[in-house]
C-alpha cells in the first residue's frame, strides 16, 4: 500500500507492519520489565550513555574511544576541555542528560531546537559563531572516515529563507499530524531534518539526540537503557547509503528504505536490551576479578588479554582463565585468532 508521509512516498508493506508491531509489543511489556529490573537498569543507563556519547561523535569523525569518554565524563573539568573531541563529547553528554531528565518539558519547536544546538556546541570555540542559529552558508551531509577524509553524501537545503521555511513546515507537520504512527512520524522527521541540515554543523549529532527526545516523548522509555547511536555507528556505511539512495530521488522521494532502516535499528537494540537484562542476572554472580575484567571489556571493546592484565595488574594466566569462563557464560565474545584475539561484550 502506497502512502504519503510529509512530502515523501512510503510503501507500507507487511515487513514494515511487523517491525512496528514488534517494537510496540516490546514497549507494551516495558513497564513490567522496568519494575522488575530496578538496579540493573541504572547500570545499563550509565553504560548506554557512555556508548551513545562516544558513538554519535565518532560517526562525525571524533577519535575518542568509549573508555576515554567514560574517563572524561567521570570528572568533567571545563577548564581542561582544550581539544575539539573533548568539547564535542561534553556538549553531547549535556544535551543527552537534559533530554533524559526533562524530555516531558521539551516540545518540538524552533526555540527548543536552537537551544539544544546551542548546548551541543557551547564548549567548542570553533563553533561559537554559529551555535544556536540556523546556517549562514551552504552545507552537505558528509561521511567522515578514520583517516580524516570526508565524502559528500548529498547537498542540503540552501541557507537563509529556504532553510527557515523548510524547518517551520516540518515542525508544523510533525506537531499537527495525528494519523501517522508515531514511529513513522519520528523516522520521517529525522530524515527531513537531515535533508534540510538547518545548522552549520552538528546536524548529524543533533538528529540522533532528537530521535531519543521524540521516542521518549511518545512513551518509548526503554530507549534510555540501550545505545541507538551505537547501532547507527555499527551500520554507518548502510546509514549513509540509505540516506543517499532516498535523497537521490528528491523531491517527492520514496523513503520506505529509510523507514525500514530506522525501525530495524530500534528493533535490534530492543533485542540487545533484553539480552543485557538477561546477562545482568549472570553478572550478579561474578567474582570480584570477573567483574573487573567484564567491566573493562564493556568500556573498551576489542581489548586484548595482555592489555587487560596490564591495566588490572592481574597475572596473564589468570586473565585468560577468567576470559574463558566469561566466554562459556555467554557474557563476552572474541574476535580474531592467535596473537590478534580481542574481546568485546556479546
Amino acid at each position: 500500500m502506497n502512502n504519503e508521509v510529509y512530502n515523501f512516498k512510503l510503501n507500507i508493506d507487511w515487513k514494515l507492519i511487523n517491525l512496528i508491531s514488534e517494537i510496540d509489543r516490546f514497549d507494551a511489556n516495558w513497564t513490567a520489565i522496568e519494575r522488575k529490573e530496578g538496579q540493573s537498569l541504572k547500570e545499563l543507563k550509565s553504560i548506554a550513555t557512555v556508548r551513545s556519547v562516544g558513538a554519535s561523535n565518532r560517526i562525525e569523525g571524533n577519535r575518542m574511544s568509549d573508555e576515554e569518554v567514560d574517563v572524561l565524563l567521570q570528572k568533567i573539568d571545563i577548564a581542561k576541555l582544550t581539544d575539539r573531541d573533548s568539547q564535542e563529547v561534553v556538549g553531547y553528554f549535556e544535551v543527552l542528560d537534559l533530554i533524559s531528565e526533562s524530555y516531558q518539558n521539551i516540545s518540538l519547536s524552533e526555540s527548543h531546537l536552537k537551544s539544544l544546538h546551542n548546548t551541543l556546541m557551547k564548549y567548542s570555540a570553533k563553533d561559537l559563531w554559529h551555535k544556536g542559529n540556523y546556517k549562514q552558508h551552504s552545507n552537505a551531509v558528509e561521511a567522515s572516515f578514520p583517516d580524516g577524509t570526508k565524502q559528500i553524501i548529498f547537498q542540503t537545503t540552501e541557507a537563509g529563507f529556504a532553510t527557515e521555511n523548510a524547518i517551520r513546515a516540518l515542525l508544523d507537520w510533525y506537531n499537527a499530524e495525528t494519523e501517522v504512527h508515531a514511529l513513522i512520524k519520528i523516522a520521517s522527521f529525522v530524515y527531513e531534518f537531515l535533508s534540510v541540515h538547518p545548522f552549520q554543523d552538528g546536524n548529524g549529532r543533533l538528529s540522533r539526540l532528537i530521535s531519543t527526545l521524540l521516542l521518549l516523548n511518545k512513551g518509548y522509555k526503554w530507549i534510555q537503557y540501550v545505545s541507538f547511536e551505537h547501532e547507527i555507528e555499527s551500520r554507518k556505511n548502510e546509514y549513509y547509503q540509505v540516506l543517499s539512495s532516498c535523497q537521490a530521488q528528491s523531491p517527492n522521494e520514496d523513503v520506505t528504505v529509510w523507514i525500514h532502516f530506522f525501525l530495524n535499528c530500534l528493533s535490534n537494540i530492543q533485542i540487545q536490551l533484553l539480552t543485557k537484562l538477561q546477562q545482568s542476572g549472570l553478572e550478579a554472580q561474578l567474582s570480584h576479578k570477573e567483574k573487573s575484567i567484564y567491566t573493562i571489556i564493556q568500556n573498551r571493546p576489542n581489548i586484548q588479554s595482555g592489555e587487560i592484565a596490564i591495566k588490572l595488574a592481574i597475572p596473564a594466566p589468570t586473565v585468560k582463565r577468567i576470559l574463558s569462563d566469561l566466554l562459556n557464560k555467554g557474557l563476552i565474545e572474541k574476535q580474531g585468532s592467535g596473537r590478534n584475539v580481542s574481546y568485546s561484550i556479546k
